[in-house]
């Protein structure tokens, strides 16, 4: 006779496992439940202006940023961790301030390679359980109670995105991010998907049904850059970012890597 599901051990769960899946502030839940009173909901439209006025204060100065998303989950001994790092040394020599939401694994080897490559260093989550810290490598932290103004910080100072193998929240990011271009919200934004292995299936998909049924255009799916190598990557956003005119180019770092760890 099966086993009671109740009576399952769960399973050991990764340490990293539970980086941005709680958060200690529970606005946004509330938010999202339906209406409230209208002096409620005044109150909580100042405090998402308020949120963002933060965020637009903090980051104004940061410089051009290009985005790294990927899973907590891989530790410094996992392939996609160095490559990650590599990543963030080569767009912090461009000139390009690393942006991610702060934690360990992906983000963490992203910010440690920027650092190591003489550049600034940016984390943007949500209001983290007390439990959970950023990693040890960024110069500028900032934690949003609503996720919607996270990705909108995310969006608006980031000049390209580059996605690692991930969960959940790299897809949103991904196809949000894919969305803005399709309708153009955004332009010349090189979105950059690294690890063809991982990504490949997910393009077959998007070529096979979506692209089959019509739903969406080959140019859709063409805009997407998949590929193993840091030196393509870096290539893409060149072309895409800083040799077009009318961008904001950023500057090359030329001085030395920073040591020790800022606070935002």
């Amino acid at each position: 006779m099966p086993a009671d599901d109740s009576q399952r051990p769960e399973p050991e769960a990764f340490p990293d496992a539970r980086w941005g899946k709680g958060t200690r502030a529970h606005e946004e839940r509330i938010f999202l439940e339906g209406p409230r009173s209208r002096g409620e909901e005044l109150r909580r439209a100042l405090r998402i202006f308020t949120e963002c006025l933060r965020g637009f204060r903090t980051l104004h100065f940061v410089g051009p940023c290009v985005t790294v998303f990927g899973s907590a989950r891989f530790g410094p001994d996992h392939r996609h961790y160095e490559l990650a790092r590599r990543m963030g040394t080569e767009l912090a020599r461009m000139g390009f301030t690393v942006m991610t939401g702060g934690g360990p694994g992906i983000m963490e080897a992203a910010n440690r390679g920027a650092r190591e490559g003489g550049g600034r260093s940016v984390g943007c989550n949500i209001q983290l359980p007390h439990e959970e810290k950023p990693n040890a490598y960024l110069d500028t932290f900032l934690e949003f109670r609503y996720f919607f103004i996270r990705k909108l910080m995310l969006v608006k100072y980031s000049y390209a995105f580059v996605a690692f193998p991930g969960g959940f929240g790299t897809m949103n990011e991904i196809f949000e991010t894919a969305v803005l271009i399709q309708t153009g919200k955004i332009r010349s934004f090189p979105l950059v998907l690294m690890g063809r292995e991982h990504w490949e299936p997910l393009l077959d998909f998007l070529r096979g049904k979506l692209l089959a049924e019509g739903t969406i255009d080959a140019a859709d799916v063409d805009r997407l850059v998949v590929t193993d190598s840091v030196e393509e990557a870096i290539e893409c956003i060149r072309e895409g970012v800083v040799d077009r005119p009318g961008l904001l180019r950023p500057r090359p770092t030329t001085h030395p890597s920073p040591s020790g760890r800022g606070t935002g």
